[in-house]
């Protein structure tokens, strides 16, 4: 019987549980806070195959990841995606204890009777508005519905939504009730997030930038909000809501720093590990992948990024200023 692989503990003493990898750095929708309108994505040949992810993650799955988010881009537009999905689910109850994704929605209407099929129970889908005028100004696409039919598609083959929603200031802002109310009389979680400084956009991200801090005092002048214990294994920090029966979430990168309980890493669709969203400490998995002897070489990788794990991000978000990192959202895994 094989000796177990050490687990991933960081400098800091954080046990390092969950993985988000990311699949593809395309999307089908160019969100203005996210990429700007002409986006350069990256050449196919620089992006891990579908079966270099897997081993990718088995790899992780014996030093002791348990949770597994397929991110993107958007993951659902990648050639043969659920083929991957199968092949993780199958790792479910042996080493892997979840296997979830995030999507902005487009595509859920014809994948999700074979992500649940595949053992995937819950989703994270992306909505920052309801408006159709309001969606095609921010992601410059006429999607909505198409999205509005796939969290429809999800819940009828049985997967648990939650929702994602950006504050944008001035855009999103007073429909955020609305939207609250929503998720939750169609049995959906919501969860709120401060816009990230990540990458260069076609605008200055400060006009839009909504402090969570504000809008939660906003909830509260309407609803009864008592804090959750409920954690998802994510950064989210959740209220129950008394008077729609739901729950909301905040992630908060920029008003209140979340990383002293940080579980995670992220892969990008290069094979590219970065120990911290808002940091440039990586690790090149791609070239312990692709080497003579990768076991050995991920392991070297492995080792290397815990060592590196930075105790916390450094955002901030100020006029004028560069971006915390110049690569996109997209292309670290949302």
């Amino acid at each position: 019987m094989s000796t177990p692989l050490a687990p991933l503990v960081d400098a800091f003493n954080r046990r390092i549980t969950y993985l988000r990898l990311s699949v593809t750095d395309r999307c089908d929708l160019r969100c203005s806070y996210c990429m700007p309108e002409k986006m350069e994505f990256l050449p196919r040949k620089d992006v891990l195959s579908l079966e270099e992810l897997h081993k990718l993650a088995l790899g992780f799955i014996d030093r002791g990841i348990r949770k597994i988010r397929l991110t993107g881009g958007e993951p659902l537009v990648r050639r043969d995606i659920i083929e991957l999905v199968r092949a993780l689910g199958r790792k479910l109850g042996d080493g892997l204890e979840e296997l979830t994704l995030t999507t902005n929605g487009t595509q859920l209407e014809h994948f999700a009777d074979d992500l649940a099929a595949a053992g995937i129970r819950r989703i994270n889908v992306s909505l920052d508005t309801m408006d159709a005028a309001l969606f095609q100004q921010l992601s410059r696409r006429d999607r909505l519905s198409n999205v509005l039919r796939g969290i429809a598609a999800a819940r009828e083959a049985g997967l648990k939504v939650k929702l994602n929603t950006v504050a944008l200031k001035g855009l999103n802002e007073a429909e955020i009730p609305f939207l609250i109310e929503w998720a939750h009389t169609h049995g959906h979680e919501l969860t709120l997030i401060e816009v990230m400084p990540l990458g260069v956009v076609d605008e200055d991200r400060t006009d839009h930038f909504l402090p969570l801090t504000a809008v939660r005092e906003s909830l509260e002048q309407r609803w009864t909000l008592t804090p959750s214990e409920v954690r998802s294994g994510g950064p989210a920090r959740y209220v129950e809501v008394a008077e729609t029966g739901g729950r909301v979430g905040f992630i908060t990168p920029l008003t209140n720093n979340f990383c002293d309980g940080c579980n995670r890493i992220r892969v990008t669709a290069t094979g590219q590990l970065y120990a911290c969203l808002g940091g440039a400490e990586k690790v090149d998995l791609r070239a312990a992948l692709r080497s003579d002897d990768p076991a050995a070489r991920l392991a070297e990788g492995l080792d290397l990024a815990m060592r590196i794990k930075p105790e916390r991000h450094h955002f901030k978000i100020e006029r004028g200023a560069a971006p915390a990192q110049p690569r996109h959202m997209s292309l670290t895994g949302g």
